[in-house]
């Protein structure tokens, strides 16, 4: 393309760029067109910076918009977390970021003290997923039964259920802070079985899988579930006093006190 036709030919890009709905096309290639000449780039060269900058920005626009969608109270990254407190968990946390845990429908399950950043790190890997392209939802147990408990109301739970399935990543966080009754925990069992070898989730608990029992007010749903979730997953152990409470002069919790035999820290 020569200098002087440059003007003319950068707008007729910008019509093709409108024309297929890519209006950053005509955008990068104005601003690299004099690099380009510059550096001497060939025509595939010079395609292929402009078609590598659009193909990012619609990641990265894509991404945003399933981060906003996910439901997450706070965006809490990865990089934000303080692993020097969880050594333990550093290099499982690594592997998992990378999201080949979801293109094989595994499950993460998380176990710890409160405020040990079991919520942080959950939130952490489901911005990662949103970055590799899945859809993510992020609720706590409660929230998830009542939505269930809804659906089951307006006799639309199996389609509610379909619907969740499409979702890459499911995120339960808070299992064990509240009892559920047992429709509830019947509830919960099927979005467990729904998902089971076809799309992933990742739960948080401060209780051991021994105490899963009490939560779900039944020992033989308990052990199917857990059955279900850890057959593929990674469960990462979490130790150590909350966060919350550090500088504060308080070295642990009642709760965890009274509950030292199933800590699974």
């Amino acid at each position: 393309m020569t200098t002087s036709r440059t003007p003319e030919v950068l707008k007729q890009v910008q019509y093709l760029a409108s024309a297929l709905k890519a209006p950053r096309i005509g955008d990068v290639a104005s601003r690299l067109a004099d690099q380009a000449r510059d550096a001497g780039w060939s025509f595939e060269d010079y395609l292929a910076a402009v078609l590598d900058r659009e193909v990012s920005a619609r990641n990265a626009s894509g991404a945003d918009q399933r981060i906003r969608h996910a439901g997450f109270g706070a965006r809490k990254t990865l990089d934000d977390f303080d692993f020097d407190a969880q050594p333990a968990v550093r290099q499982q946390v690594a592997a998992l970021a990378g999201g080949g845990f979801l293109t094989e429908a595994r499950n993460v399950v998380l176990l710890g003290p409160p405020g040990t950043g079991k919520t942080h790190l959950a939130i952490g890997l489901g911005i990662k997923a949103a970055h590799h392209g899945h859809r993510v939802l992020f609720a706590t147990a409660t929230d998830w039964v009542t939505r269930l408990t809804d659906a089951h109301r307006a006799g639309k739970l199996a389609g509610e259920l379909a619907k969740l399935r499409r979702y890459g990543l499911i995120i339960v966080d808070e299992v064990g802070y509240l009892p559920f009754e047992q429709d509830a925990a019947n509830l919960f069992f099927q979005l467990v079985s729904s998902r089971y070898e076809h799309a992933s989730l990742i739960l948080t608990s401060n209780l051991p899988f021994s105490s899963w029992g009490g939560v779900f007010g039944d020992q033989v749903v308990a052990a199917a579930m857990i059955d279900r979730i850890v057959h593929h997953a990674d469960v990462l152990t979490l130790k150590g006093a909350s966060y919350r409470l550090r500088n504060r002069g308080i070295d642990t919790l009642p709760s965890i006190r009274t509950t030292t035999g199933d800590n699974p820290g």
